[in-house]
């Protein structure tokens, strides 16, 4: 395809309610968009980037500023562009893979809606819904705690993800644990806030029967989780630490996960999320698909990946109104537990357009 023209979006879009982690709470979403523009179609990509460097290094402004200055010029310069090209044309540029991610995922987009393709069908997947779970943030008690894993299993979420930090982290485990059984499907985050010397405090999480526990560690420990791995029974799971497939490859080799959580914009987009997927798949590593507060346009993307085969585990892959009182695109509705995969050409969803214009803070168009 030939790439016409790049446009870029800033869009806000508050929450229902804060969702905190351990690096920081969230009210709202400041979102950059792509749209690549070429003379046979047009596709949508969502950078996941945050307001600040708090989950990873990149944030929007960086975001914004990489691609204007740096990756966009190269896309545009290329004459005859595809999707698979665009990684090995943005390669010059160290790091960004969430603004990478973003074009990427764009001109897939184009390239399907073309061709009158799903990307799910693209990708490979195997299932026509997927088993959705819901990520809870740290709560200021545990009563809240409760009142909220119960509003979202009466919703129909077939998992619960509980974010943890020091301080936060047994007791409300446990909480959760003797309140809704056995039977429910629990895990717990961490996103990087402990280090290998509280093994001793994590073992504590094991008599809770959890699905796993989600980057204890710093992302630049990965010998750090594999020791870790040997001192609690819980499974170890790896988010920051894995930007790569080769990253996941290292990874598996040296015990230092048991599942991986795949985030399309933390590889640098779908092409690469497939291919840590295979990668886990071949060693039988399962693996599920993480969230980053998305907007439809993030989500249905996520959505058509979780139907790989390899995806055995409930993702993050959460309602739309999980999140938003009025998403960008028309809402992920949860049906007995899933989503289904959207079967339209591309990322099978588009913006409605008098929202988006209301949402939008920022635009630029580059030719």
């Amino acid at each position: 395809m030939k790439l016409e023209a790049l446009e870029l979006r800033r869009i806000g879009i508050p929450l229902i309610a804060p969702f905190r982690t351990s690096f920081g709470t969230e009210t709202a979403r400041d979102v950059l968009l792509v749209r690549a523009v070429s003379p046979d179609s047009e596709g949508w990509g969502e950078c996941v980037a945050m307001s600040e460097p708090l989950y990873s290094s990149e944030y929007v402004d960086m975001a914004q500023h990489v691609i204007v200055h740096h990756l966009a010029p190269r896309l545009l310069a290329t004459g005859d562009l595809t999707a698979a090209l665009v990684a090995n044309v943005l390669a010059p540029v160290k790091g960004h893979p969430m603004a990478k991610a973003a074009l990427e995922t764009a001109v897939l987009d184009a390239e399907l809606r073309a061709t009158s393709t799903p990307l799910s069908a693209y990708l490979g997947a195997v299932r026509a819904e997927v088993d959705s779970g819901v990520s809870v943030g740290i709560m200021g008690s545990i009563p809240e705690l409760l009142d909220a894993v119960t509003t979202y299993l009466d919703q129909g979420y077939m998992r619960i993800k509980l974010k943890i930090e020091p301080g936060w982290d047994v007791a409300p485990v446990r909480a959760v644990r003797e309140r809704f059984g056995d039977e429910l499907l629990l895990q717990v985050d961490a996103n990087t806030a402990y280090t290998l010397a509280d093994a001793p405090h994590l073992a504590k999480l094991d008599p809770f029967d959890l699905l796993l526990i989600e980057q204890p560690l710093p992302e630049d420990d990965v010998r750090g989780h594999a020791q870790l791995a040997k001192q609690i029974t819980t499974p170890v799971c790896l988010d920051e630490s894995i930007e790569s497939a080769r990253d996941a490859a290292a990874a598996i080799a040296i015990g230092a996960c048991a599942v991986i959580n795949i985030k399309p914009g933390r590889v640098g987009g779908y092409l690469e999320a497939r291919r840590v997927h295979d990668v886990c798949t071949a060693n039988g590593v399962p693996v599920w698909c993480g969230g980053m507060l998305e907007t439809g346009i993030g989500r249905a993307a996520n959505v058509a990946l979780a139907a790989l085969p390899g995806f055995v585990l409930p993702g993050d892959t959460s309602a739309s109104d999980r999140y938003f009182e009025e998403d960008i695109t028309e809402p992920f509705v949860l049906h007995d537990g899933r989503l289904r995969v959207p079967d339209g050409t591309g990322i099978g969803v588009t913006p409605i357009a008098e929202i988006l214009k209301a949402r939008t803070t920022w635009t630029e168009t580059l030719t």
